[in-house]
């Protein structure tokens, strides 16, 4: 508990030093360096003619892996009284944030500091409550919640449901663009629990020496971002790195690595990290979804024929986590690892 940011007091007493500890400041090499990138990322809108639509998503897939997404069908009530409910949850005492705390990551539902990407000592300014569920959300399930703010399990609830929703129609138009079955992606794969992170960067008093998260690639299928209005993320892009500005309203979509196995290499899942700032505190609310561990992931049999052989080996989501983790989540040591 003594190593959360948002408790500990350990932001407050780094901002009145004016420096950070040594745990904090990554060796030169591994710094963050300035973005020299002009690209933005595409802004789709979800409510055009729905061939532009599929069109668009599916080639943002294929260039950048990234793009943001508006008129998407989330209720915006959901998205300030989730973007609220997080931010009033760091702001609770220590005493309360204690009992959720725990640094064991096969924990589905815990409080922590860093990343599970730690190399030695090292850690990355960030804290991150993370909340798991199947669905349909079942009640015991939100009992393994964090109860205060008190209405911190029924906005989350809402707000998976609204995500998960989201998440399924962009598969959906991913499947039509690519010719595959419509409901390919809505059956194991996307079986397994649906994953919430909420990442929290306190102001930061040198945010040139450490960064919120390092560069990695997701685990899943689809991710959804509500990144707020405070800039942060950054995205890998020919050798330079996107800043991603925020879109009011909109959520940031990216791939997993598990999309791009089972897409063969069509849709990519690319490298992004998360930077900090020294002014303000930054909140994101980030949707994995995910297969069950047991889970056979590889190439659709729809992407794979004469002249395209498959790219990827078909393994269980479970040694694929083994691997991913081995290898700290880096794009080119995960595609490494899963290419034939």
């Amino acid at each position: 508990m003594e190593k959360l940011l948002s408790s500990s007091g350990v932001a407050a007493a780094v901002a009145s030093r004016g420096q950070l500890p040594d745990c904090f400041v990554f060796p030169a090499d591994r710094r963050p360096p300035a973005s020299s990138a002009v690209v933005s990322l595409p802004v789709i809108d979800l409510s055009g003619p729905r061939d532009d639509v599929r069109r668009a998503v599916l080639e943002a897939g294929k260039e950048l892996g990234f793009f943001q997404v508006v008129n998407h069908g989330v209720p915006e009530q959901a998205m300030r009284e989730m973007e609220a409910v997080c931010e009033e949850f760091f702001r609770l005492t220590a005493e309360d944030k204690a009992a959720f705390y725990s640094d064991a990551e096969d924990k589905p539902n815990r409080l922590f500091s860093s990343t599970i990407y730690e190399v030695g000592d090292q850690r990355y300014w960030r804290d991150c409550l993370r909340l798991a569920c199947g669905f349909p959300v079942a009640d015991d399930t939100k009992t393994h919640w964090p109860d205060k703010p008190h209405r911190l399990r029924e906005v989350a609830e809402n707000f998976f449901v609204e995500t998960r929703g989201l998440g399924i129609e962009l598969l959906r138009l991913l499947c039509e663009g690519m010719g595959l079955r419509p409901d390919y992606f809505e059956g194991d794969l996307t079986a397994g629990d649906v994953i919430i992170n909420v990442n929290h960067y306190p102001p930061c008093p040198d945010p040139s020496l450490t960064l919120g998260l390092p560069p990695h690639c997701d685990r899943n299928l689809i991710t959804l971002l509500l990144q707020g209005d405070v800039f942060g993320l950054q995205v890998s892009y020919k050798g330079n790195w996107i800043n991603v500005e925020p879109v009011p309203n909109a959520f940031v979509v990216n791939f997993g690595h598990l999309l791009e196995i089972a897409t063969n290499g069509v849709l990519k899942s690319i490298e992004h990290r998360a930077m900090t700032n020294s002014a303000v505190a930054r909140t994101s609310v980030a949707t994995f979804m995910m297969p069950p561990m047991d889970c056979l992931v590889g190439p659709a049999e729809e992407l794979v024929g004469e002249g395209n052989t498959p790219q990827y080996r078909t393994v269980t989501f479970r040694e694929f986590m083994r691997i991913y983790k081995t290898v700290g989540a880096r794009r080119e040591s995960v595609e490494k690892a899963f290419k034939i």
